[in-house]
């Protein structure tokens, strides 16, 4: 179908004479379509594996390690600077049957905008990172390839009252991190990043660029948290900030099962989605390891406002944390979008802007849970993260306030009311061997089928930014909408058959294709 045949064509010739031609008629074809460029130009943006910067734009943003080693790598990697050097790269790739990858941040846990199975160009969007903030109408174009510390940097650069209700990583890309939702510590105030786009510039196959009016209601609504990559390359979104106080506040508490772990983490389910929608706290549980002698729960909360007024309302929501003055820290809201990414507070906002690569092999999936987990589910937990031997992580993120406020069909991501909390389940190991990594992933496997009674069922959701393939994987070929509804209402729920059908007017020939991209609906 499509494409695809071509992909496996070209996966029998790719290590032949005929991939230089590939290569040149590539650039050939850039040449003719980037007004004023020249062969000197096109030789700097596109590479190929015997390119001297091809392995450093690879690896640069590679955030999950157990992918650094693939030999399932990009047949060209381009590098655009300019709007014309992306539609190019586009068409080129459409008209030599290459598939596309775009890649903003690199966070795609499965690897997914740089390695593939098939014949691919990596679209490295790293030089697309403008922003443009109108502090007036509260609003900011962004470009894909800006990360989150970047938009919040420049955010708090012209104004100390509004922030953006997105992820807490910093070196997260934007444009991957929109296309499939993008929560954080403000989504029980505001909902989720995808929430809060106004209009999107996305480029299809043939580098038409598509505003909100061109595309559509129906594509807008499917590229907000619907795999927008599934539907075209996004070039830009045009977001809406948010106001925040001049003070918010935050603190950690740790408590080990000894202190009474299972018991505030048992109490925290009750209360965690009711709290005042201004009060996020989610819970970390961990293990370190081999020689870990127990689990550690950190409650890390963030509010909008200041002690005077968080006190109180812990005293009366969650008396149980004793939470004191001292417990508590107050800052502006870039200097928590410092302490909340890894950074110290007091640190200047300009490290923001820093892309820093991870040094880290993990293995990672996602649960939503409607219902608290007993008492005696959360000890069978803390023995699950105890048995692996090394960093074993879940972390809780509380959901309610705006979230069940926002229909399951208002956007493509459908986790709203009624999910007490989501669930991240990480293993982080440091050694680059695959019988480790296979140790480790198969320890994952097993928390997650421990997990089974527990979390939200038919389907057991998940969320797309946590990227799964064990949830499943399209064929080769063309993968029928039931076969992918396997996976695709895990992580959409009744919006997975709409999203097909949009996915079937738009792309029709299935050029972007990736594992988990939305199915054409026959």
């Amino acid at each position: 179908m499509g494409y695809h045949w071509e992909f496996i064509i070209l996966l029998l010739s790719i290590s032949c004479p005929t991939s230089a031609l590939v290569d040149k008629s590539f650039k050939e074809c850039m040449l003719s379509l980037v007004v004023g460029s020249n062969s000197t130009a096109i030789e700097r943006i596109v590479l190929t594996p015997s390119s001297s910067q091809y392995t450093q734009a690879l690896d640069s943003l590679i955030q999950n390690l157990r992918w650094l080693n693939s030999t399932r790598k990009p047949f060209l990697i381009i590098t655009p600077t300019y709007e014309p050097e992306i539609l190019a790269a586009i068409v080129c790739s459409s008209k030599l049957g290459l598939q596309i990858r775009a890649r903003s941040g690199g966070h795609d846990y499965e690897g997914l905008s740089y390695i593939s199975n098939v014949p691919f160009v990596m679209l490295d969007l790293i030089n697309v990172r403008s922003v443009v903030i109108n502090v007036t109408e509260e609003t900011a174009w962004v470009q894909a390839g800006t990360t989150l510390g970047e938009l919040y940097y420049r955010i708090s650069q012209v104004s100390n009252i509004h922030g953006f209700p997105a992820g807490l990583c910093p070196g997260v890309g934007i444009g991957g991190h929109i296309s499939g939702g993008g929560f954080g510590t403000m989504l029980r105030k505001y909902g989720i990043a995808a929430d809060h786009v106004l209009d999107a510039h996305l480029i299809d196959k043939d580098g038409t660029v598509h505003d909100r009016k061109a595309m559509g209601e129906d594509l807008f609504w499917a590229i907000r948290g619907g795999s927008a990559t599934s539907f075209g390359v996004i070039l830009k979104w045009k977001i809406r900030l948010v106001k925040v106080p001049a003070i918010v506040t935050a603190f950690t508490i740790q408590r080990t099962l000894e202190e009474g772990a299972t018991k505030l983490t048992h109490r925290w389910q009750q209360i965690a989605d009711t709290l005042h929608p201004d009060l996020f706290i989610r819970v970390v549980a961990q293990s370190s390891g081999a020689n870990s002698k127990t689990v550690t729960t950190t409650f890390n909360s963030f509010f909008l406002g200041g002690i005077d007024r968080l006190i109180p309302i812990m005293n009366e929501s969650f008396p149980e944390l004793g939470l004191q003055v001292k417990d508590c820290i107050q800052m502006s809201w870039i200097q928590s979008v410092l302490h909340f990414g890894g950074h110290n507070k007091e640190d200047p906002p300009q490290v923001l802007l820093d892309r820093t690569k991870s040094n880290h092999f993990f293995s990672a999936k996602s649960d939503f849970v409607k219902l608290p987990i007993p008492e005696n589910g959360l000890e069978g937990i803390w023995k699950m993260l105890l048995s692996a031997d090394t960093l074993a992580l879940m972390i809780m993120d509380p959901f309610g306030g705006r979230m069940n406020e926002i229909s399951e069909p208002d956007i493509p991501f459908p986790h709203r009311k009624g999910n007490l909390y989501n669930i991240q389940y990480m293993v982080i190991w440091e050694e680059n061997n695959i019988e480790v990594s296979n140790k480790h992933v198969k320890w994952m496997r097993m928390l997650y089928k421990y997990m089974t009674p527990y979390v939200s069922k038919s389907p057991r959701a998940a969320y797309l930014n946590y990227r799964d393939l064990d949830l499943g994987t399209n064929k080769l070929d063309n993968t029928s909408y039931t076969e992918a509804s396997v996976w695709g209402e895990k992580y959409f729920k009744g919006n997975f058959r709409r999203l097909a059908e949009i996915k079937t007017k738009f792309d029709p020939l299935n050029f972007f294709w990736n594992e988990q991209s939305i199915p054409l609906l026959k």
